[in-house]
């Protein structure tokens, strides 16, 4: 079934109707009139009634016009579909584990990292204030929000019971700084070939800021990066899984200047990022240590590729972002080709 056709007097008629249906997140919205989901539909190459996704669990088809609809009320330009609709795609992957991660009470939300020529086609954000939106970030990570909205039923209170949620729900998008890093960029290790743009999506926690501005020395750099995971252990989860850490360019410059890729990161926060069954104690969880026993490790990551390293942000600041998984390995980070089927081979288009 199409998208239904509404007459409206004007913008701010529509916006009242929309806010009164429960359409929108609570923002003004762009009126997806049938020409500018048409531009954007054309724009990417789809079809309306092309099927981007479906939801592994209620098994609810999601059409190319349905998510340009919700992409132009985002504030979308047309260029900026083919980025919403590979990260539909992705979110739908059984692996991402889109019911459960809309519906949970931990409140996460969709990360989504851009790779390729199209971060700066669309004019992506991947240096200063990169997690804070900037460029196209916003609209593409608020797209996702109203598509989880208005065709998956991911309302407050319906579907969607976070206790708390967090700012990321609105908007979390970031494009990574390929130009401003000799590290091999996100994409290409998890097997995007070269020249081919794509997303990599992750149902995340909030990102949690750490800084360290005394040090040169790679190991104690990282140190920073594997205590913050810890923290984040203690204080909410055990579970292992893919972490993102985004690692701006002062201590990124650091690390590089020591010789060290992101592989040599990976490896020395996969060995560092974990806990004992004790440590839960002084963190007001000494009844799970009466569980098992106090020696008992958790590791962060199963394995130095869980760990899903990121070159973003300003350029000045011994600052960097440690965003931990909602569910462990339960929920993984996708990675889809925007307008190319990565399964298919480079040179066929979805």
């Amino acid at each position: 079934m199409g998208a239904r056709i509404l007459e409206m007097a004007d913008a701010f008629e529509a916006n009242e109707v929309f806010g009164r249906s429960g359409w929108t997140d609570g923002l003004p919205i762009v009126p997806p009139t049938p020409a500018l989901v048409t531009a954007a539909l054309d724009a990417a190459l789809l079809a309306p009634d092309q099927v981007v996704g479906v939801e592994p669990v209620r098994g609810l088809a999601i059409t190319a016009e349905k998510v340009a609809v919700n992409a132009v009320m985002a504030g979308c330009r047309p260029a900026d579909l083919a980025v919403v609709a590979a990260a539909v795609e992705a979110m739908c992957h059984p692996a991402y584990l889109l019911h459960g991660s809309a519906a949970s009470t931990g409140g996460s939300a969709p990360l989504v990292v851009v790779n390729g020529p199209i971060r700066t086609e669309l004019g992506l954000n991947a240096t200063d204030n990169a997690l804070g939106g900037g460029g196209a970030n916003v609209v593409i990570g608020r797209a996702l929000r109203l598509v989880l909205i208005n065709l998956l039923g991911c309302v407050p209170g319906v579907l969607d019971h976070s206790t708390l949620g967090h700012p990321g729900k609105i908007s979390f998008c970031v494009a990574e700084d390929e130009e401003g890093s000799p590290w091999i960029p996100l994409a290409k290790e998890r097997g995007v070939p070269d020249g081919v743009s794509a997303v990599t999506v992750l149902a995340c926690a909030p990102p949690r800021q750490v800084m360290n501005e005394w040090t040169t020395v790679p190991e104690e750099i990282c140190e920073t990066f594997a205590a913050e995971i810890r923290a984040n252990m203690c204080g909410y989860s055990i579970w292992p899984g893919n972490y993102v850490l985004v690692v701006p360019r002062q201590l990124r410059d650091l690390l590089t200047a020591a010789g060290w890729a992101k592989a040599d990161v990976r490896r020395y926060v996969w060995e560092r990022a974990r806990v004992s069954r004790g440590d839960w104690e002084a963190w007001g969880k000494g009844a799970l240590v009466e569980r098992g026993d106090p020696a008992q490790e958790f590791r962060a990551l199963e394995s130095p590729e869980d760990l899903l390293v990121v070159a973003a942000g300003g350029s000045a600041g011994g600052f960097a972002a440690v965003v931990p998984p909602w569910l462990g390995n339960r929920a993984r980070a996708v990675t889809a080709g925007i307008g190319v089927c990565l399964a298919c081979g480079p040179e066929e288009e979805r």
